[in-house]
């Protein structure tokens, strides 16, 4: 990836107080929070974690678990996660495409809201599925409902609806086939507006 790949939240959609985004992250959180009770994984890498939001909250609930969250190399983020006092939780730095993990050393890896950023989502989902043992957690935006609904509130309507930083567009059919040349797509959610996936791998 190169250093145009955007790193961390352009909207802190976890901590809106806005009473519409409060609601739709709701719906959001439940579902990944349902595939994720599903998965049950003894160890976590999550891929794009940004500012840690998700990872912190996973070591929190697997505190003998390893959880580990990688972005791209920002000293904004990488002060944020110096924060944190999780002894399971660490964070590193490097290219997704090229991660550096060993064969089958994480039972789940998860990219959540982040592939839509990465121009090599093929690559990017062989390595995840290399180092996972168990499965694949993902999400993305449901295109072209996000940017319908970004031009409907009057957001990027220069760009056609687009979030800054999406190089990528799925329906939830094409994300469905993506994922499915990395792995066993075995849990679909749909939170509005977003496409959610849980792959079996291995």
């Amino acid at each position: 990836m190169t250093a145009t790949v955007p790193t961390g939240n352009t909207f802190d959609k976890y901590g809106s107080r806005n009473p519409v985004v409060r609601r739709l992250m709701a719906s959001f959180e439940r579902d990944l929070a349902e595939l994720f009770a599903i998965a049950a994984p003894a160890s976590v890498l999550d891929i794009g974690c940004g500012e840690g939001v998700l990872t912190t909250r996973w070591a929190a609930a697997l505190p003998t678990r390893r959880v580990v969250g990688f972005d791209l190399a920002d000293p904004k983020l990488e002060a944020l996660w110096a924060q944190s006092n999780l002894p399971n939780l660490t964070f590193g730095t490097g290219d997704a495409r090229q991660l550096p993990y060993t064969d089958r050393e994480f039972e789940m890896v998860a990219a959540i809201e982040t592939l839509e950023h990465i121009p090599d989502p093929d690559r990017v989902l062989a390595e995840m599925a290399r180092v996972a043992t168990a499965s694949l957690l993902v999400s993305v935006p449901r295109e072209p409902l996000w940017r319908m609904l970004n031009v409907a509130r009057g957001a990027y309507v220069r760009d056609l609806g687009n979030t800054p930083g999406h190089v990528n567009h799925y329906s939830a059919r094409s994300f469905t086939q993506l994922l499915a040349r990395h792995g066993e797509v075995v849990q679909a959610r749909a939170p509005f507006p977003w496409t959610m996936l849980l792959v079996r791998v291995g």
